[in-house]
């Protein structure tokens, strides 16, 4: 197994499907982001966005939280390459973030990863730097969210 066909590389993985309900929309803007379109429904009708709608980094945590349950499964997966099985580190960062649409009350919203390349890092050997398409779209297919990120991985290769 090389280390492309671990990160499958090139191939979009669904990391799963979540529903934005007004409660848990609420709670989320009230702690982090209290803007009237996400914590008011009469408030948000009245809005630009029309009605209550999650906040962008409601959605983006969300991405987070379904990646990082998804890659639990790709570290114990059958690792046949040479030297101990990839471990996944942190992120140094991402850029590009987009939030192309709203995410109403009631949506349901499909996340996904595509790893795209990976390459050693100079500056600390054993270590590579994956970098990833991050997505997330709606039920009709239009995309709601972008961005790229990168993350860490120790592996010897």
């Amino acid at each position: 197994m090389t280390l492309d066909e671990f990160f499958r590389i090139g191939t979009t993985v669904t990391l799963g499907s979540h529903t934005f309900e007004p409660e848990a929309i609420k709670a989320f803007a009230r702690k982090y982001d209290p803007q009237i379109f996400h914590v008011d429904d009469e408030a948000a009708k009245k809005s630009v966005l029309g009605s209550l709608c999650a906040s962008g980094w409601h959605t983006t945590a969300t991405w987070m939280k379904l990646n990082l349950e998804n890659r639990m499964d790709a570290e114990i997966a059958a690792w046949s390459g040479p030297g101990p099985v990839p471990e996944f580190g942190p992120s140094p960062g991402f850029k590009n973030l987009k939030w192309l649409k709203p995410v109403y009350a009631g949506q349901t919203i499909t996340f996904t990863r595509t790893a795209l390349s990976h390459r050693p890092i100079a500056s600390r050997p054993g270590w590579r730097l994956l970098a990833l398409r991050c997505e997330a779209s709606d039920s009709t297919g239009a995309k709601v969210l972008e961005f790229e990120s990168a993350v860490l991985v120790k592996a010897e290769w």
